[in-house]
């Protein structure tokens, strides 16, 4: 499943370097789901923006976290998953080839659209004593945003990067970010603007 890249260096008391930490959501995927024949595209656009940051993030310390849906599969596991998207073959599998997970990444399986519902990630994020959240990945305005929504009553600092996050239409991802923005009063900083710890 994953590569065999070098540890993400946290620091010495497992805390996340900068109280930070990245989580994706719902970018590894089958992409056998109703619209997926029109997010997909808007998924492969954004995937090597997320790369680019993930990279960053490991290399300052940042852990990395995949949250995925399970889609009704009880028995399903993260490995199960990243080996589905990786078998359907086309755009589907280069994004998870993109993204693949490394050794020491977190994941999460929700079965709705928060990352938060019924999902150990509170308690991860209390683990790493995290307080800072950048959200990518998709939908922008369905899983990104409840996650957002959700990650602000839990009063974590959260930010969404503008170019690592998609939905089906390009419309609907401008309406999202300035819902973001106007709404929630969540930064959209680009993912190259965004400002993370120094080792």
């Amino acid at each position: 499943m994953a590569s065999s890249r070098a540890a993400t260096p946290l620091a010495p008391d497992g805390r996340a370097a900068g109280a930070t930490a990245l989580l994706i959501a719902d970018m590894i995927s089958s992409w056998r789901f109703d619209d997926a024949e029109r997010l997909l595209p808007r998924a492969a656009a954004i995937a090597s923006h997320i790369a680019a940051l993930k990279a960053r993030c490991r290399r300052a310390g940042v852990p990395v976290i995949y949250a995925n849906d399970n889609h009704g599969m009880w028995r399903s596991d993260f490995r199960q998953v990243v080996q589905g998207a990786q078998a359907e073959g086309g755009a589907g599998a280069r994004i998870a080839e993109q993204l693949a997970p490394d050794d020491d990444d977190y994941f999460v399986l929700k079965p709705k659209h928060s990352a938060f519902f019924l999902t150990p990630l509170d308690l991860l994020l209390q683990h790493l004593k995290v307080k800072r959240l950048v959200i990518t990945g998709v939908a922008s305005d369905q899983c990104v945003v409840a996650t957002a929504v959700d990650a602000r009553m839990r009063d974590f600092e959260v930010v969404v990067p503008r170019d690592c996050v998609a939905t089906q239409s390009a419309p609907r991802n401008r309406r999202a970010i300035e819902h973001f923005e106007e709404a929630l009063s969540v930064p959209t900083t680009p993912s190259t603007r965004l400002r993370l710890p120094h080792r």
